[in-house]
């Protein structure tokens, strides 16, 4: 019977190094080994703010909850698991990773919560009404029984949609539609928390307050900012989404003549904060976007209140954004869009011992907003700007608010008194404007 022949294999020289590392060769093997190896998952939980980044890497520069053990780091779905992950706003390293869309506005169980489930003591918005009428009660502050009601109504839903985040801790959203509805996410005089990668939208008050003034027009007050630092230090902010998607203000009655406002501001950076960086964010849609600084006569946030704003973008925002007191702002390679209709105010809010420098922002208006709309000034008393670019026009803010202002407000100074020494490149404001367009605002990160 004839042998059967076997057929010889041929050995690459892959396979012969195997064979001398005294390692099997079986055919084909070299093809496997020469793929390479898949890179590792990323883990946006351990990313940490990069050296440089603007305020925020100031001394130790952020890294939010990034050496959090295991026990430490948490996927959490619904508002309850989220409550316990954040422990009281303890400061034990932590990584909270957000999975799908919380809403703030539910109880224990997980069942929708609405305005009448915290309506308590009476409290009725046509009673409210009838009460502090300008034209019967004046101009003194709400006192009685349904601003009584209203405050007890309002601490019921305070208790369910504050969210306090405390030191050495990172939020960040998984992938993309991530995100917490109808909560106020506070910062309060912590240190080092890290918010990436979120959705935060319609943080809506139930109850808001009528606060009338001397000079006869109040206001409606409402109580939740989407996102609040508040004394809180080492902030870094990036590619959150903030708005009041669902319920526009712009949408809502008016009642003594003025907007019954919902919703604060979408971040609001108050009460001492300082070392903050905010950057590849959106904010949309909303009235008052931004407040660095909360009071002319808070003198004590002299030298705090330093921030850096860059590669954000401000949509259809009426004003602040930011609106800044005493603090050192950086605003560099931001994007601004104002729409054909609806109201326009401001985008740079120049106040009390504001040192802003602006560099290289594209603003993107309709024919009715002129470049000095773009500024306004309370008791402020310089602006230092370069590179801003107007509908992809070169022009210079300053120049132009002071001669529309001419003889009715203070001229504005151009030297700030310092040079910002933590930043990334500086693109054109076109090029920002591009990029920003492309890679701002939740699940863009990468």
């Amino acid at each position: 019977m004839t042998a059967l022949r076997t057929r010889p294999v041929r050995r690459t020289a892959a396979a012969l190094t195997l064979l001398l590392a005294g390692l099997t060769f079986q055919p084909g093997a070299e093809a496997a080994t020469a793929q390479p190896p898949a890179a590792p998952a990323r883990d946006l939980g351990r990313e940490v703010l990069a050296d440089g980044d603007g305020w925020a890497a100031d001394g130790p520069g952020t890294t939010g909850g990034s050496t959090a053990d295991d026990a430490h780091v948490f996927t959490v779905r619904n508002r309850a698991q989220l409550v316990a992950a954040l422990d009281g706003g303890s400061s034990v390293p932590k990584i909270i990773k957000i999975a799908g869309t919380i809403d703030a506005n539910t109880d224990d169980r997980g069942r929708p919560l609405d305005c009448a489930d915290y309506t308590t003591g009476g409290y009725g918005l046509k009673a409210y009404l009838a009460a502090y009428a300008p034209a019967t009660w004046g101009g003194a502050k709400p006192t009685g029984p349904q601003e009584d009601a209203r405050k007890a109504s309002a601490a019921r839903q305070a208790e369910r949609v504050e969210l306090l985040i405390g030191s050495n801790t990172t939020l960040v959203g998984l992938g993309r539609g991530a995100g917490i509805k109808g909560g106020s996410l506070q910062v309060r005089d912590a240190d080092n928390v890290i918010v990436r990668n979120l959705e935060l939208r319609d943080a809506y008050d139930c109850f808001p307050a009528w606060q009338p003034n001397t000079g006869g027009l109040g206001d409606w007050k409402t109580a939740y900012d989407t996102l609040w630092l508040r004394g809180a230090t080492h902030v870094w902010v990036d590619h959150v989404t903030a708005s009041d998607k669902g319920h526009p203000d712009d949408r809502e009655p008016t009642y003594f003549g003025r907007n019954y406002l919902r919703h604060d501001g979408l971040l609001d950076i108050t009460n001492g904060a300082d070392l903050v960086t905010v950057s590849w964010s959106r904010f949309a849609d909303h009235d008052k976007a931004m407040l660095i600084g909360n009071g002319d006569g808070v003198t004590t946030d002299r030298g705090k209140l330093r921030v850096t704003l860059h590669h954000n973008e401000f949509d259809s925002v009426v004003q602040r954004a930011p609106r800044v007191r005493f603090g050192q702002v950086h605003l560099y390679n931001n994007h601004y869009t104002v729409p054909a209709d609806g109201e326009y105010r401001y985008s740079l809010g120049v106040s009390t011992e504001s040192r802003i420098i602006a560099e290289n922002n594209a603003f993107t208006t309709p024919g009715h907003v002129e470049v000095a709309d773009l500024v306004k000034s309370w008791n402020g008393s310089l602006l230092q700007q370069r590179g801003t670019e107007f509908n992809g026009y070169p022009v210079d803010l300053v120049s132009i608010y002071n001669a529309y202002n001419s003889g009715s407000e203070q001229d504005l100074a151009t030297d700030a008194g310092w040079t910002p020494a933590l930043h990334g490149p500086i693109d054109t404001a076109a090029r920002a404007a591009a990029d920003v367009a492309r890679a701002a605002g939740a699940g863009r990160i990468g």
